[in-house]
């Protein structure tokens, strides 16, 4: 399968090409779009944020936005490719069932042009944080490869449901529904440590791991906790395989259940 990937590499950029394409053709908001789901994310971290500083009398200090802010980028990434994803078999029928290429193409491409929107975000959110003048530190080097192991991630799960939904269609609202409480089981809105001994609970989820690293390599300017990225590589690349395991052993019987 890597190897039909790399042949078909021109039709993988073409279909990302033209998944940005439809998405801002004809859109209003142009490139805005990019940016209104991770800005309304913020404001509803920020308020569940302040929420929490009164009940416990504290105060929402700048420090904490901006944690918000950064977790917030990757995780609608994640939760806007997988939406795509599992829709990408489904939704191009026609070129599953008429021509042979490697149907991990549409997935995989729904993935990367999800990550188009997360470039425009992140470039967008860089000005800001250099305008409020908060530095950066060497540990920033850290960030393109914690995105490149969310990126994994994101495609391994991408591919296993594209294929569920292809032969289960009520898999896309179930995917729904945990993405829509997913925010509140990984911590974006808050700290993992806040939670004492239950925030092992909290990092065993990959992304949660994931986006605990990029807050401590942007935001407090550490270097990440190598037992959790450790783990959450691991895993990361365990589904990535195991996913492609699993797309390429369903792939011959996509076109006669679709």
């Amino acid at each position: 399968m890597f190897k039909e990937l790399f042949q078909y590499r021109d039709l993988l950029f073409m279909l990302t090409f033209r998944d940005i394409r439809i998405r801002y053709k004809q859109a209003a908001m142009g490139f805005l779009w990019a940016l209104f789901m991770p800005l309304v994310a913020v404001a509803a971290g920020i308020l569940i944020k302040k929420a929490m500083a009164v009940v416990s009398g504290q105060y929402v200090d700048l420090e904490g936005i901006i944690s918000i802010s950064v977790k917030v980028l990757p995780w609608t990434f994640f939760v806007s490719s997988i939406r795509f994803a599992v829709q990408s078999l489904v939704g191009n029928s026609d070129l599953v069932t008429k021509i042979y290429f490697p149907r991990a193409v549409l997935p995989i491409s729904s993935v990367f042009a999800c990550l188009f929107d997360l470039t425009i975000a992140m470039i967008f959110l860089a000005v800001l944080l250099t305008i409020v003048k908060i530095g950066i530190s060497v540990q920033i080097l850290w960030l393109p490869f914690l995105l490149a192991v969310l990126v994994l991630l994101t495609i391994g799960i991408g591919l296993v449901l594209s294929a569920a939904n292809l032969f289960f269609r009520d898999v896309k609202y179930i995917v729904e529904i945990i993405l829509m409480f997913g925010i509140f089981f990984t911590p974006v809105f808050y700290d993992a440590q806040a939670f004492g001994n239950w925030s092992t609970l909290l990092l065993l989820n990959p992304v949660g791991s994931i986006l605990d690293a990029i807050n401590r390599v942007v935001v407090l300017k550490q270097a990440p906790l190598m037992n959790w990225l450790s783990y959450a590589t691991a895993v990361s690349a365990g589904i990535f395989f195991t996913g492609m395991k699993i797309f390429e052993a369903k792939e011959s019987s996509f076109a006669e259940n679709i």
